[in-house]
């Protein structure tokens, strides 16, 4: 597919509402995407769930916004963003409504499911959005659209008041609402222009196939730990701060902020940043300044006996809350670049194919936000260890930045220009 160029006033008029409008819209479906993070802790207290039941309990959603998100690159290709997204909003309404009503555990689980289509709100809105802008404003204009994923942070302000002043009944009754309305304000400051539709018979199981190309697969372990770190790490640290810390939830949902926000807003400064150095320079020090937050991160609380000439010598060795919040802080920031500049990646490759491709990037990033949070729960449960969720993500960082030497860095310097091959990586189009 191409990309149609902004060519007059009118389109740009147009492109910005849109890019707004489409904006405000994810960032509400992010919000009702990442629920469980805060109301699962008084669900979990009710029904007396343990860390793996939990952790499966936030998962639900990501993983049916994860699966969704192909077939809905599909049809945002086929009938345009507008439509779909609009659909999309008024289909997840219902179930929010009737999350309220659930009382056993299985309950939750259906419902989160579909409750879960929200976050296939993504692969609706890039396609939607790149296309009313030029390929060099493309990165920045990804960048402002995934700033929508502070729907998270967004979640962690408002649902811990809900909770302690009305119960956790009532955040699905005002997720509800907020969304019925955000769907009407979308559809009355939305465009659509024909010239952005693709007429294509491809079937899911067609787009999976670009799963064959070894750009692809690496590309979606980028995004793994970028997004899919990111959703997992917003759902599971509200109830981290309450157990390792003994904080209340308000207090604990407001530190989480601290990361889930950067993590959102500045995805815009991240695609700016990838626009200017390309998207290799960006991904390389993200996953290293990630891969050192995750090593102090991991590292859990210690008591160390130390046995000396005038008796036993005890020490504390561990994170405070406010060092804890530091490190997440700058994790945050480094995942919001990281997500941006994969999404360079793709759009530098795959100008004439992104919804596909960027539908099945998001699809493994989501399913990495779904998988972590089941795993963290587990190993949570078979050490006794809550950093261990940290430990876990510290052995991903790895093997990104092992595949990101031998395909990217042995033939680039680190500003990401070429010395043996570095045009085909500066530009994004080498073949590995």
């Amino acid at each position: 597919m191409s990309v149609t160029p902004v060519a007059d006033a009118r389109p740009n008029r147009q492109a910005l509402s849109v890019l707004i409008v489409s904006t405000l819209a994810f960032t509400v479906c992010f919000m009702v995407w990442m629920m469980f993070g805060v109301i699962g802790i008084p669900i979990k207290k009710a029904l007396d769930l343990n860390s793996t039941q939990f952790g499966l309990l936030t998962a639900m959603p990501v993983l049916s916004g994860s699966l969704a998100r192909v077939p809905l690159g599909i049809w945002t290709d086929k009938f345009g963003g507008r439509l779909v997204f609009f659909l999309l909003m008024l289909a997840c309404v219902g179930p929010i409504w009737l999350m309220s009503y659930a009382t056993a555990y299985w309950h939750f689980l259906v419902i989160g499911l579909f409750v879960g289509l929200a976050g296939g709100s993504f692969s609706v809105g890039t396609p939607y959005v790149a296309r009313w802008f030029p390929k060099k404003r493309q990165g920045f204009a990804m960048g402002i659209f995934g700033a929508g994923n502070s729907g998270a942070a967004v979640n962690k302000f408002v649902a811990p008041g809900l909770v302690v002043a009305f119960g956790w009944t009532m955040v699905p009754h005002v997720y509800a609402a907020v969304l019925l309305g955000t769907a009407i304000l979308f559809w009355f400051f939305s465009y659509s222009d024909d010239k952005h539709l693709v007429t294509s018979q491809a079937s899911f199981a067609s787009q999976l196939k670009s799963l064959k190309d070894p750009k692809v697969l690496k590309y979606c372990q980028y995004y793994s730990i970028v997004f899919g770190g990111y959703v997992a790490m917003s759902l599971w640290m509200v109830q981290y701060y309450v157990g390792e810390y003994g904080l209340d939830i308000r207090y604990a949902a407001l530190l989480a902020a601290c990361f889930s926000l950067p993590g959102g807003v500045l995805r815009a400064a991240g695609g700016w940043l990838a626009d200017k150095h390309g998207a290799h320079f960006v991904t390389w020090w993200v996953l290293w300044v990630s891969w050192i937050c995750l090593f102090l991160l991991s590292y859990p609380q210690t008591d160390l006996s130390i046995q000396t000439v005038n008796g036993a010598l005890t020490l504390h060795v561990g994170l405070n809350v406010y060092a804890f919040t530091g490190l997440m802080f700058t994790l945050g920031i480094a995942w919001a670049f990281g997500k941006a500049s994969v999404f360079k990646y793709i759009s530098d490759d795959y100008g004439q194919n992104i919804g596909t491709i960027s539908g099945i990037v998001g699809l493994a990033g989501g399913l990495g936000g779904f998988v972590l949070p089941i795993l963290f729960g587990a190993l949570m449960d078979l050490t006794g260890i809550r950093s261990s969720a940290f430990m876990l993500m510290y052995a991903v960082v790895w093997v990104s930045l092992i595949w990101m030497y031998w395909t990217e860095v042995r033939h680039a310097d680190l500003l990401g220009k070429s010395t043996t091959q570095s045009p085909a990586i500066q530009t994004g189009n080498s073949h590995e």
